[in-house]
């Protein structure tokens, strides 16, 4: 019998391992992100210390906003609706470090190669995003995820930590 009951936990650990190898392999479908890419005018120091000033306001700009980010649709409503403030936040940094071009932020749907953001890997694939291109936007980008907003969190404590494997085994027994 004890012999039974050691193969048996044996046996339970080898299948919630599987299981959690399987949930955690599925890949994310490019529709559940909506990413944000600042392209640099160009691979000049001067260009990408801007491109992350510029960064550091926008993120400061839509913090409020994300909030109200509920899921990727209202998440592009409130981007779209904000565009041209978007554009004033940058244009503002490029202006004030002495700079002659300007800012374009648009939303597009775009090719990106594979990105690592944390734990988080988004695949190679087309996305949904709003692109800042500074100038020309040929240089050097930084990008982060606005929905779910990874990169506009304020720090509130409002962060709410949840367990993979709970949410598993959740997940087999609602079935």
């Amino acid at each position: 019998m004890k012999n039974f009951c050691i193969v048996f936990f044996v046996l339970i650990i080898i299948i919630a391992t599987a299981v959690c190898a399987a949930e955690f392999s599925k890949p994310q479908t490019e529709t559940e992100y909506l990413r944000i890419h600042v392209r640099a005018n160009s691979n000049g120091e001067a260009d990408q210390t801007v491109k992350y000033e510029v960064k550091d306001e926008v993120v400061k700009f839509f913090t409020p906003y994300a909030a109200e980010c509920t899921s990727k649709e209202r998440a592009e409503e409130i981007l779209t609706s904000l565009l041209p403030e978007i554009e004033e936040v940058c244009d503002r940094v490029l202006k004030k470090n002495g700079f002659g071009y300007a800012s374009r932020a648009s939303l597009k749907r775009e090719k990106f190669p594979t990105r690592v953001y944390g734990d988080l890997t988004l695949e190679e694939g087309i996305y949904d995003a709003l692109i800042i291109e500074l100038g020309s936007g040929t240089g050097d980008n930084w990008w982060c995820v606005v929905y779910p907003p990874l990169c506009f969190t304020s720090g509130n404590g409002s962060v709410r930590y949840r367990s993979a494997i709970y949410d598993i085994v959740r997940k087999f027994f609602d079935k």
